[in-house]
């Protein structure tokens, strides 16, 4: 799998984790989905993503847009 094929999986997964514990632990959970839109939203004007680092340090295969 492509480096950007993982981030945007591990950007749904964390989103999809943060929903579930926001219904079923605590409402204070949403802050993690904020987090991850705000992150997706100012990698796509940087280009920067710190996923995309780590993940690129364990040895993802790089893509074409990070």
């Amino acid at each position: 799998m492509s480096l950007d094929r993982t981030i945007f999986a591990f950007a749904g997964a964390m989103v999809l984790l943060s929903v579930a514990l926001t219904q079923w632990v605590s409402p204070y959970f949403v802050w993690l989905t904020v987090f991850v839109g705000l992150n997706l939203l100012q990698s796509a004007f940087t280009g920067f993503c710190p996923a995309a680092s780590f993940f690129r340090k364990i040895g993802v295969k790089p893509g074409c847009a990070f």
